[in-house]
């Protein structure tokens, strides 16, 4: 394989995470009552439609891929049947729109990916994985922090927040570890540890955010800490932790820390958890760069644009849908 191309010459692949966005703007614009033409739902289409517009005109990417979730079955629900129990049912007219969502972008000319038995956090990964092998660079638009793991110099996360596409963050390696204070290749470990309540995995007993930061600062990774717990009981790792925290004038914890982590079920709760939270980077996505027409490419069809943006009825967005689906990538990122 050659070698990659030098920053500025990489071509870039923005991965949407299509079902956080639809969540996002069903909960956001269900007040507004927006129907397409054919007297459907389509808030919720329609908000995610907009964002992603926004972020093709602020990042101009050579393709454009959408992942969605398998919805019949789910891999991470037969080991763990509890799987995101407890969360809220959901609204029957969000769940017509999350069913639409393939069709519409499929209809569009863009990519969409759903991964038998995965989610659209499996594409997010496989996309950056994809884009590293092939010398792009890779955007990732979601609001579910599980892509921060993702993070590397040639992969950024946007994390949609309140503030939409300009108000939000965007993610990278620096950005990250001043925002949480944790390295973006710990981030994994640092969310086993932490535990996510909307995934109802609970985290290691007693560990929380604060101190799984300060734990992953010292040691490096949790191979370092097991090693050490199993080997001397964690002395060394208590020293290390206490002198980080008095550098600092902050109290010790040490000792604590590596007392939770050495509890009977503390090592069977992390490996779980990774388990489950780490994300599927071999997904088939189907992106043949050099093969002009194929879906996920930009430009766009006009008339193809016009016809399936038209059907949801906003006029501005569909002009802004001509104007940004349908001119070539500018080398402004």
């Amino acid at each position: 394989m050659s070698p990659p191309p030098p920053p500025h010459d990489r071509r870039l692949l923005l991965a949407v995470d299509a079902p956080s966005l639809l969540h996002r703007n069903h909960h956001a614009r269900a007040t507004s009552g927006l129907r397409d033409r054919s007297g459907r739902p389509a808030w919720a289409l329609h908000g995610m439609l907009r964002q992603i517009l926004d972020a093709i005109d602020q990042f101009t990417p050579d393709a454009v891929l959408f992942g969605l979730d398998d919805r019949e079955s789910s891999v991470r629900a037969e080991w763990y049947p509890d799987y995101k129990a407890g969360r809220a049912e959901k609204d029957p007219a969000l769940v017509e729109q999350l069913g639409r969502a393939g069709a519409l972008l499929d209809a569009l000319g863009l990519a969409t990916v759903t991964p038998p038995g995965l989610e659209a956090d499996d594409v997010n990964a496989s996309a950056a994985a994809w884009a590293r092998e092939h010398g792009w660079n890779c955007v990732i638009v979601t609001s579910d922090r599980d892509a921060f793991a993702l993070i590397d110099d040639h992969t950024r996360v946007l994390r949609l927040i309140d503030g939409g596409i300009g108000g939000s963050p965007l993610l990278t390696p620096a950005r990250l570890h001043t925002m949480y204070g944790v390295a973006a290749e710990h981030y994994l470990d640092y969310a086993a540890l932490r535990g996510d309540a909307s995934d109802n995995l609970p985290g290691v007993r007693g560990i929380g955010e604060k101190s799984a930061a300060t734990l992953l600062a010292v040691a490096g990774s949790m191979d370092v800490v097991w090693a050490d717990i199993d080997a001397c009981g964690g002395e060394t790792l208590v020293a290390a932790m206490d002198s980080w925290c008095e550098e600092r004038g902050v109290r010790r914890i040490g000792a604590g820390v590596v007392r939770k982590l050495a509890a009977p079920d503390a090592r069977e709760r992390f490996d779980f958890n990774r388990r489950i939270m780490v994300c599927r980077d071999d997904v088939a996505l189907g992106i043949t760069p050099d093969v002009p027409g194929t879906p996920g490419l930009l430009p766009l069809h006009p008339d193809r644009v016009a016809r399936v943006v038209g059907h949801l009825d906003v006029v501005a967005t569909t002009d802004l849908a001509l104007r940004v689906l349908t001119q070539p990538p500018t080398p402004s990122r």
